[in-house]
């Protein structure tokens, strides 16, 4: 979302201002406080936090029941209007795959979503690719992301022997061998004018590995997945200064360049889960103990100002002079809230290439969709200031090692990963493990209660898909850590205006494990 809120936004927000406040004061009434917000200034630049309020005791009327439950049919129709669930094949006999099956789902709250997804099965190599890719500032640079680098890590981890079969095929004219089966959902979205370009940019990567001796067996999963995306990020900053064919190319590669999108990928093979993380989405290992409980296991680190390491290695990277400056309210240059992320070039250029490129547009390019990337942060002294290089994580698969959670930082702003990896735990078991009932400190009312409570939590769950599971608890749960329709209802019908102001697009991906086929491990 820009950073200032056009008058068209503003004198819509205005007109639907008094419904949103009776509508959501009506909700407060019967279950949670209106949200508060924190301003952002960065191109996450409005970011708000909800804060539910404690369920209240009010009995709804019949009447009141049957609006409830019409209105239950809407955000359900809502919620699971873009799930997606797979089973994932073997590999043609080959061999199986670590993965059974996967969910995905999305919410937006921008118009359209700034967040993306990838799932695909490597063909050349065993093994299984997922990502999640949050934008900000447009969703330009997410959406060219999502679409190119699972195939540049595949491409990496393919033998020179491969490589070469691929580089013949399209000397001789012939047919080449698919690199990834894709698993697209039918509401995916692309870049139909860029994919021929975008292959043979990929041409020119894989020419470059076969330029190189030592790329023989092709690269480790942990390799490939530094090297692709550093080096897609490397394109995308080189494509937009290149003179491209058409104008809507060029204006494509521009907007690219100067949004920005954080990523989180793993590759899931027989041995183990490698996840690259770049950003502030993050994947959570859900692993299930012997006595039926639930772990969370991180496999990535969140690259914000929360994390002290990775705020002392972007301040370490400039003079000391600037050490105030680097981070300044918890941002980068006092803006941006991801320490690591693909485009963005305002960031990485300097302000010589900035205004160059910008300056030498054609005339066919629409300029005025591009005003807004004439900006640069504040005291920026010494760029870059960002990069794309991942973060790679290593987990060696187990019996008890049952999904691996991958979310957009919008579910993460409303829950923990113990919370989620409980809630997919239970979501698969069918089992809601509750801690005993002690009458200490409650009297009658208060055990009645909390007895209630724990009837609705050990229910059927409302979705069989585990993704929108998680989003109905997301938006829907009070601070009593209660599902409350009320709430759940209010946030989506926020008008598209307002709908940011309360929320992220959130987006998850849930990979289920095939755990038969992990060698327990002995101490």
């Amino acid at each position: 979302m820009s950073g200032l809120l056009s008058s068209r936004v503003l004198r819509r927000a205005a007109a639907t201002s008094s419904f949103t406040s009776s509508f959501i004061s009506s909700v407060s009434a019967t279950c949670c406080k209106p949200s508060a917000h924190h301003v952002c200034s960065s191109c996450r630049r409005y970011r708000f936090w909800p804060h539910g309020g404690a369920a209240g005791g009010r009995c709804l009327s019949t009447r009141q029941h049957m609006d409830l439950q019409l209105r239950q049919i809407q955000v359900n129709s809502i919620l699971q209007a873009h799930e997606q669930a797979v089973s994932i094949p073997g590999f043609d006999g080959r061999g199986l795959s670590a993965v059974r099956k996967f969910e995905s789902n999305h919410l937006a709250a921008n118009t359209p979503t700034e967040d993306r997804h990838s799932a695909a099965t490597c063909l050349q190599t065993k093994g299984t690719l997922f990502g999640v890719f949050d934008g900000h500032g447009g969703w330009a640079c997410a959406q060219a992301v999502s679409e190119r680098l699972l195939s540049y890590v595949a491409i990496a981890m393919m033998s020179r022997q491969s490589l070469e079969e691929l580089e013949w095929c399209l000397e001789q004219g012939r047919s080449v061998p698919p690199v990834l089966q894709w698993y697209k959902h039918r509401g995916d979205v692309s870049y139909q004018e860029s994919a021929s370009f975008y292959r043979d940019q990929l041409r020119v990567f894989w020419q470059e590995l076969l330029d190189h001796e030592e790329h023989s067996d092709g690269m480790s999963p942990a390799e490939a997945m530094e090297h692709a995306f550093k080096r897609l990020d490397t394109d995308i900053s080189l494509e937009a200064q290149m003179p491209l064919s058409s104008d809507l190319l060029k204006s494509t590669a521009i907007q690219v360049a100067f949004t920005g999108c954080t990523a989180c990928v793993a590759h899931v093979g027989l041995e183990g889960i490698h996840v690259a993380n770049a950003g502030d989405c993050r994947a959570v290992l859900g692993v299930q103990e012997e006595d039926g409980s639930w772990t969370a296991v991180p496999l990535s680190l969140d690259h914000n100002s929360q994390n002290q390491s990775e705020l002392q290695r972007v301040r370490s990277s400039h003079p000391r002079s600037e050490s105030d400056m680097v981070v300044s309210e918890d941002r980068l240059l006092g803006v941006l809230m991801p320490l690591r992320a693909f485009g963005d070039v305002s960031f990485k250029w300097s302000r010589e290439l900035q205004s160059s490129v910008l300056q030498s547009l054609e005339s066919g390019v629409d300029l005025d969709s591009l005003n807004m990337y004439q900006y640069t942060p504040p005291n920026y002294l010494t760029p870059p200031y960002l990069d794309a290089a991942p973060e790679v994580l290593y987990h060696k698969l187990r019996p008890q090692d049952r999904f691996l959670i991958l979310g957009s930082d919008g579910l993460w702003d409303e829950m923990g990963s113990e919370q989620a990896v409980q809630l997919v735990g239970e979501h698969l078991s069918g089992i809601h493990l509750q801690a005993p009932v002690s009458d200490k400190h409650l009297n009658l009312g208060q055990m009645q209660e909390l007895l209630q409570k724990r009837r609705a939590r050990a229910t059927r769950p409302l979705d069989l898909n585990a993704t929108t599971h998680l989003i109905r608890h997301a938006l829907g749960t009070s601070d009593s850590g209660e599902l409350c329709h009320e709430r759940l209802a209010a946030m989506l019908a926020l008008p598209e205006e307002l709908a940011r102001m309360y929320r992220d697009d959130i987006t998850a991906t849930v990979v289920y494990l095939n755990s038969g086929l992990a060698k327990p491990q002995h101490s």
